[in-house]
């Protein structure tokens, strides 16, 4: 019967060696569903009346039981990701220092909002991250649990479009080598005037989320992720200026991976912490987009 799943048989074979060989048979459906031809060039469709919502949770400050260190310059980030963010058309809206109570409301708000009318959706997390968490004030939250709620049985108005996703924390407790840093002391002094280098705090492990999911990260897994205390974390400010000059006209995996290109040549020039003068960072990111994306202008 066509499209009738078949079970794996495991007929014994005797071999000439006399080992066991197990004989099985892929299902009929898989079969049949390779004989479709796809077109590598298709794309999104980024034709509805708008191009979408994008949230960024930022934050600077951590409770004090975290014993999480301020992130000078996230707020430059900030300011960076909502100009680019608007230029591309997105509704953008951000919030400051949110307890982890009232990122998940933000965030199931969202999810439940009627997206039949946008292009896409994405969030964006400026924090410190540990193992598959990201911290928001009083505690971390699960990026499970984040992504999971932008899938397709809780979220069926974005069911085959983009989620879009970047985090901009620390994934590690090492420095790619070579890179030049200067560090600077955790605690609330008044404005600086030189720039600096800090680090994010913990690491955040690559997790898979689903189709059409696209996970944006700072670094990759196990290393350090830069912060200029002026101008924010090397990695929005590479993501930024190459979506000003890309933005509309590159498809989008293309522009990380330009991102990654120009981060990796990146130096950290001043660091209290001599032992990280002269190292690297590698952003990465983690697709599960099914057809090109292109954010060209409405």
């Amino acid at each position: 019967m066509a499209g009738q799943l078949e079970t794996d048989s495991k007929q014994d074979l005797n071999t000439k060696g006399g080992n066991i060989n197990l004989l099985e048979t892929d299902s009929l459906s898989s079969l049949l569903s390779g004989t479709t031809d796809l077109d590598p060039a298709e794309e999104y469709n980024m034709k509805h009346k708008r191009r979408g919502v994008a949230l960024i949770f930022n934050h600077e400050w951590f409770h004090w039981c975290l014993t999480m260190p301020e992130r000078r310059g996230t707020n430059a980030d900030k300011d960076n990701l909502i100009r680019r963010l608007r230029e591309l058309g997105f509704e953008v809206s951000w919030f400051d220092n949110l307890r982890a109570e009232e990122v998940l409301q933000k965030l199931h708000t969202a999810s439940t909002e009627d997206h039949s009318d946008a292009d896409c959706f994405l969030c964006v997390f400026l924090s410190h991250g540990e193992d598959n968490h990201i911290y928001a004030f009083d505690a971390k939250i699960e990026i499970n649990m984040i992504t999971n709620m932008f899938k397709g049985d809780k979220c069926p108005s974005l069911v085959g479009k983009p989620k879009i996703f970047i985090v901009q924390a620390c994934r590690g407790e090492k420095h790619d080598d070579p890179v030049i840093c200067t560090d600077s002391v955790d605690n609330r002094l008044e404005k600086p005037t030189t720039n600096e280098v800090e680090v994010d705090a913990a690491s955040v492990h690559t997790l898979p989320a689903g189709a059409d999911f696209v996970m944006c990260y700072s670094v990759a897994e196990g290393y350090y992720s830069h912060r200029e205390i002026l101008n924010g974390s090397w990695y929005i400010q590479d993501l930024c200026e190459l979506l000003r000059k890309h933005g509309s006209s590159l498809e989008f995996t293309e522009i990380l991976t330009l991102v990654n290109r120009k981060v990796s040549h990146r130096r950290v020039d001043h660091c209290k912490d001599l032992y990280a003068l002269g190292k690297k960072q590698i952003p990465c990111f983690n697709s599960m987009l099914t057809r090109k994306l292109y954010l060209r202008p409405k």
